[in-house]
C-alpha cells in the first residue's frame, strides 16, 4: 500500500480525520504510554483542577495528526522527521477532535514535505504545529 508519491503533492493539499475521544481512548493511551497522570484518569482528582474534569493526554491528540500523515497525506510510506506542537486548549471526553494536515512547502532535492498540522474541537484549535516528513519517490 502506497500513499502519495512526492510528485503527486501540491502546496495547499489537505487531509483530515475526526475522532470522538472516549474514556477508553484515554485509558488505552495511558496504558501504552505509561502516563498515568491523574488529571487524565481520576475524575475526583481532575475535578479539583482548573479543567474541572478529566482531560485527554496532549500527545493523544498529536497521535491523530500522526494518523493523518501515515494513512492519508502523504499516507503509507511517509516517514516522520520532525513535529512541533503547541497545546492550546484541553480535550475532554466526548470531544470530536478533527486532525488536519496541509502541505505548506515541498523540498524537491530532499524529497521532504513540510505540513501545517492542527487539531480542532468544534472549530477551536486545541493543538497546532508543523511536521516535516520524507515522502516516497517513484521508482526510476
Amino acid at each position: 500500500m502506497q500513499g502519495f508519491y512526492f510528485d503527486e503533492l501540491t502546496v495547499g493539499q489537505t487531509a483530515e480525520l475526526t475522532h470522538v475521544v472516549g474514556a477508553a481512548d484515554i485509558e488505552a493511551f495511558a496504558e501504552v504510554s505509561h502516563d498515568t497522570n491523574p488529571v487524565h484518569l481520576d475524575e475526583a482528582y481532575a475535578k479539583t483542577t482548573t479543567f474541572g474534569g478529566r482531560i485527554a493526554h496532549g500527545m493523544l491528540g498529536a497521535a491523530y495528526i500522526s494518523a493523518v500523515l501515515g494513512t492519508k497525506l502523504p499516507g503509507p510510506g511517509a516517514i516522520y522527521l520532525s513535529q512541533s506542537l503547541r497545546f492550546r486548549r484541553p480535550v475532554k471526553i466526548g470531544d470530536p477532535v478533527t486532525a488536519r494536515v496541509t502541505v505548506k512547502a515541498l523540498d524537491e532535492k530532499r524529497g521532504h514535505a513540510t505540513l501545517e498540522t492542527v487539531c480542532q474541537v468544534n472549530g477551536k484549535t486545541v493543538i497546532d504545529g508543523e511536521a516535516v516528513v520524507m515522502v516516497a519517490r517513484r521508482s526510476a
